[in-house]
């Protein structure tokens, strides 16, 4: 009789289990060049826990190396990202055989999600470009940039106006963008102000809105509250197809005030992603059937924190940029809201397709 209860007990679990709901919308965010010690350096100028660190609902650790490099570029590791698939430095969703692999927001696209990107810098951007284009080279801007042609998110912002009007190939791509039925805005107040908006993602055209000539201004040259608010409207938009969907956030300029070895701007771009992070995590605890899930692309500078005592209201946090470059770190991965248990604790970066289409339960 125990054996038999015990038999029935499984079984009905096992059922439980297979019909769990598949997780109906991703939020994947990505702090480029955004290392342990990144976030950390927003925790101790601010004084207080950031929401990716403090309110994650499981963490993990996530290796960046390449398929030739043990220190990755931004190409790579945003392929590996959006791919699932580790590939050479420079390379733009592509294998190293140069063979063209779909990436998880073409897939989520191809069952039905609605999709969406949102960046700081332009749109044709290493990482960016990882999860619409294919290229042998991620120096190719005008070329990735056609690649809209053949597909694009149902919403994308971001930078990168020179690249739609003021080609060197001279090749008119926005007049072919809108005889698609896309529809271009060329500022962030445009998008803001458009109709378009209150429609539904899978009932119109893409909506591309360009609101910098390249890269948006940095925190510390004016950006305001452009990333969580945009990141606010894409989710808004996105929400009303209700087969769910996918969108891909990059804070872009973590990486470049890295480079440049400018500790105040770090910081600021840090924080100014963790209150986009805040965004999407507060519609995740509403919706119940979202995942959110932050990490980066690769570690950028070497960052040390040294300072231990209290920061004083403006001092600039003691520190030391060890490289101007990426390193090969293990970053970290802050994962929250539905499927969270199903991140492990150590993870490459090729990892996450997978597991996000097995949670989605993407068929194509």
């Amino acid at each position: 009789m125990r054996k038999t209860t015990l038999t029935m007990l499984l079984a009905l679990f096992s059922l439980t289990i297979s019909a769990a709901k598949p997780v109906k919308n991703v939020i994947f965010m990505i702090g480029d060049g955004m290392g342990l010690n990144q976030a950390y350096s927003g925790v101790m100028a601010q004084g207080k826990p950031l929401v990716m660190m403090s309110q994650a609902d499981a963490m993990a650790l996530q290796e960046t190396w390449s398929a030739n490099k043990k220190i990755t570029d931004s190409a790579a590791s945003g392929t590996a990202l959006a791919c699932g698939a580790k590939t050479k430095n420079g390379m733009i969703g592509m294998g190293p055989d140069s063979t063209e692999i779909q990436s998880i927001l073409e897939k989520a696209a191809l069952n039905g999600k609605s999709t969406g990107i949102v960046v700081t810098c332009y749109l044709f951007h290493a990482t960016p470009a990882a999860f619409f284009a294919h290229n042998v080279t991620r120096k190719d801007y005008e070329d990735i940039s056609r690649d809209m042609l053949t597909f694009s998110p149902d919403i994308m912002i971001g930078g990168g106006r020179k690249y739609m009007e003021n080609r060197k190939d001279a090749f008119p791509l926005a007049a072919e963008l809108q005889a698609q039925g896309k529809q271009l805005f060329y500022s962030w107040e445009a998008l803001q102000q458009s109709e378009a908006l209150q429609g539904r993602p899978d009932k119109q055209e893409s909506l591309i809105a360009l609101c910098a000539d390249e890269n948006l201004p940095s925190m510390t040259e004016g950006r305001g509250n452009y990333l969580p608010e945009a990141v606010a409207t894409a989710i808004d938009y996105l929400s009303k197809d209700k087969d769910g969907f996918f969108l891909m956030v990059e804070g872009s300029a973590i990486d470049f005030r890295c480079h440049a070895s400018d500790i105040d701007g770090t910081v600021a771009e840090t924080i100014d992603f963790d209150k986009a992070v805040q965004v999407a995590v507060d519609f995740a605890r509403r919706d119940k059937n979202t995942l959110v899930v932050v990490t980066a692309d690769h570690e950028t500078g070497g960052l040390s924190l040294l300072q231990s005592e209290d920061l004083q209201p403006g001092k600039s946090l003691k520190h030391k940029f060890n490289v101007s470059g990426h390193t090969g770190v293990a970053v970290p991965v802050y994962i929250f809201g539905a499927g969270a248990e199903d991140y492990p604790a150590f993870m490459q970066n090729s990892d996450h397709k997978a597991i996000m289409s097995k949670l989605m339960k993407l068929k194509k």
